[in-house]
Order: structure tokens, then C-alpha cells, then sequence
């Protein structure tokens, strides 16, 4: 056998196409723990968020919709499993629809010139996100039992039937609701806070 098939040889057993060169980097992030790059956040749990949604529901019924949407939004649970997310999730876009269209823009101007002003307004625009993929996955999803209505057939008995596209009205209105925001917090706060908000590490 000649040296250059031996050499060959050796070289397709090796298969070194498949070594993580990364690991033998000392800098690579394989290397070390990337957590350790943020500050710990502190955890919330779901009591916690129930009773600020609470507070955030009495500001908006007592006409203080400025006060409940900063509320929620400085309130923001970073710290929180999938499931005191998804709550709190909720509140803010209650609060969002229980906003009239007309005071948006104010209310946003408002909020964006104050102290503090930049960072409430990219947490909401993470909602806004994160509330579109949440109406995009139901009106996706087959409705089931949970929207099922007795319905009477004037034959003594009743069958069990949901209106036809209900619940993809209810994700649909919701939808609207945030695209509405979404068009005035780019007008009040630029596409930098697009940016912002979907860079940041901290997750809503």
C-alpha cells in the first residue's frame, strides 16, 4: 500500500469533520456557565402575581387606566415560571382592551416622557408580542368541550354544538386590540423599541 492511500485511510477513519472545536476553545461558551453573565432575578410566585393582578384590575375599574397599565407592566414577573407568566400575561392584555382607542396616544406620550418612561414601554411591547403569538396559536387550535353549548332542538332533548368560530372572534378581537398598540408604540417610541424588546435577555 502506498503511503497516500494509507494516509487516505486514516484520514476518513479519524472522521474529524465531527470534533466541537468550540470545546477546545477556552473563551467558547461551552466552556463556562453564560447564566453566570446575568444578575439573578428574583423569583415570583403565583399568589404574588394574582394579588398584583388584583391591584391592577380595582386601578382600572376605578378609572385609573394609566396607573393600571404602568402598574402591570413595572410589575412585570421576569423572575416567574411559564405559568405566572402566562397570568400576567392575561392581566396586561385586559388592561389593554379596557383602554379606549381614542386615549392610546395620549396615554402613551405620557408614559414615555416620565421617569422611568423607556423601559415600561419596551416591557409593553414584549407583551404585545408575546400576546399576538398567544391569539395566532388559539385561533389555530380546534375548539373543544370547553366552548360546547346546549342547544335546544324543540324536540324535548338537547344537543351539544359551540358556535362555529367563536373562539377565533375572541382571539381575533384580541389581536386587533394589540396590533392598535403595536402601530402607536412604534409612532410613540421608534423601532429601537422593537429592537429592545426583542433582544433583552429578561423574558416576559
Amino acid at each position: 500500500m502506498s503511503i497516500i492511500q494509507q494516509v487516505t485511510t486514516a484520514s476518513l477513519s479519524d472522521n474529524w469533520r465531527t470534533i466541537n472545536i468550540d470545546a477546545l476553545d477556552p473563551d467558547s461558551s461551552t466552556n463556562f456557565d453564560t447564566s453566570t453573565l446575568h444578575p439573578t432575578l428574583a423569583p415570583v410566585s403565583e399568589s404574588e402575581i394574582r394579588s398584583i393582578g388584583q391591584q391592577v384590575r380595582q386601578l382600572l375599574r376605578g378609572g385609573d387606566a394609566e396607573g393600571a397599565l404602568r402598574g402591570a407592566l413595572e410589575s412585570a414577573p421576569y423572575g416567574g415560571d411559564a405559568t405566572v407568566k402566562e397570568i400576567h400575561l392575561g392581566t396586561v392584555v385586559e388592561v389593554l382592551q379596557g383602554i379606549r382607542a381614542s386615549e392610546i396616544s395620549g396615554m402613551l406620550g405620557r408614559i414615555w416622557g416620565s421617569e422611568g418612561g423607556s423601559e415600561v414601554v419596551d416591557c409593553l411591547m414584549k407583551y404585545l408580542y408575546k400576546g399576538m403569538a398567544a391569539s395566532a396559536t388559539v385561533s389555530k387550535t380546534p375548539s373543544r368541550g370547553s366552548t360546547l353549548t346546549p342547544q335546544s332542538t324543540g324536540a324535548g332533548f338537547s344537543q351539544m354544538g359551540g358556535r362555529p368560530g367563536a373562539q377565533n372572534e375572541s382571539s381575533g378581537a384580541a389581536m386587533s386590540v394589540l396590533l392598535s398598540w403595536h402601530e402607536k408604540v412604534v409612532d410613540v417610541a421608534g423601532l429601537g423599541c422593537v429592537n429592545r424588546s426583542m433582544t433583552d435577555w429578561r423574558k416576559v
